[in-house]
């Protein structure tokens, strides 16, 4: 059994206008002893935009943003900007996160050199209707059913495109390419390019007639993912693989609830699972996991190791910033008890 140790909350609500709702889901930058925590800020009427804390040491907050540190800046994002995640390549900051315009939800890119200037890429998910994603994706029988189901109805003159969320890359190029985990739900699929410029629409419809390749992972069993699953934490590259920190969905009477946990993944082939937890990491437990602006949530996000502490930040019941921690060797040993057998 893995110890896991509830850090408690790190970041509340301001009130300052762009984060007087909440704060969430954020993303983690590791610089030695220093931490920059790039947020959802959420202000009252459900706008988001990115804020900034910087800390030092896995808990302790020594700066903090007035202003939004990123705002939408098209009308794919006209109702916000959501969840970052950070990584940096090749010198370069990686930022993700959801635009929503109140309709879509979709996976969007900026980068940086400095935290300070940004050069906005725009959304770089697949902009396709369902049904688009539906004729192709079917086409070999090999994709889970749970895929085609989930279809949501707006004015027909709107258009309505397939979200694709939790959107994050590998913290370095993979035999050359950039490598990137997304969510068209139920699952967590693997994109892998030369460039970011490949990701035409000739690209993605055969990505979708070879949707089955792209898969890494779908919601097994009738335990806690599986309603559907999400990637969390961008991965941390270990001796034994991918170490991917992800949140799993369950349904219940009383709704959704949201859990953490973990896989591995081969460090040459991430769509090769090599083990996967059969129990949450962590659970929601505590009042600021339960009760919030969405019950039941623990939505982990970014991650920082200090010496064999992994430091595991979270979103709270969409309400606040909290932390959990595990010691990397624990967890560890614990997936390789938890190997996946391709031979069945």
């Amino acid at each position: 059994m893995i110890k896991v140790k509830k850090e408690g909350v790190i970041l509340k609500k301001s009130d300052l206008a762009f984060e007087n709702d909440s704060v969430l889901n954020p993303g983690i930058f590791q610089d030695g002893n220093t931490i920059h925590m790039l947020y959802r800020a959420v202000r009252n009427g459900n706008y988001s935009t990115i804020g900034y804390c910087k800390l030092e040491g896995p808990l302790t907050i020594v700066d903090r943003n007035y202003t939004p540190l990123i705002i939408p800046y098209s009308e794919d994002a006209s109702k916000g900007i959501e969840d970052p995640r950070i990584v940096m390549i090749e010198g370069v900051y990686y930022i993700t996160y959801t635009a929503y315009n109140g309709i879509n939800a979709l996976g969007a890119l900026v980068k940086s050199p400095d935290l300070i200037t940004f050069e906005r890429k725009g959304i770089i998910v697949p902009k396709f209707t369902f049904d688009e994603f539906k004729i192709l994706a079917e086409c070999n029988n090999l994709v889970n059913p749970k895929y085609f189901r989930h279809v949501r109805h707006f004015e027909p003159n709107e258009e309505v495109y397939l979200w694709d969320k939790d959107l994050l890359f590998f913290p370095r190029k993979i035999d050359g390419k950039f490598a990137f985990l997304h969510r068209i739900r139920p699952g967590i699929q693997l994109v892998m390019v030369t460039s970011l410029e490949e990701l035409t629409k000739e690209y993605w419809n055969h990505y979708f007639l070879h949707f089955d390749q792209h898969i890494v992972m779908d919601p097994v069993g009738i335990n806690h993912e599986s309603s559907y699953i999400g990637a969390g934490a961008p991965p941390i590259e270990t001796e034994l693989g991918w170490l991917l920190i992800y949140h799993g969905v369950y349904d219940t009477p009383n709704g959704y609830v949201y859990s953490a946990a973990a896989a591995l993944l081969d460090i040459n082939d991430p769509t090769k699972v090599i083990a996967r937890l059969v129990d949450p990491l962590f659970v929601p437990e505590y009042e600021y996991e339960l009760n919030g602006v969405v019950n039941n949530v623990v939505f982990p996000t970014g991650t920082a190791l200090f010496d064999d502490t992994l430091y595991i930040y979270y979103g709270a019941a969409d309400k606040c910033i909290a932390c959990a921690s595990v010691s990397l060797k624990e967890l560890l040993n614990e997936l390789l008890l938890n190997k996946i057998n391709y031979e069945n």
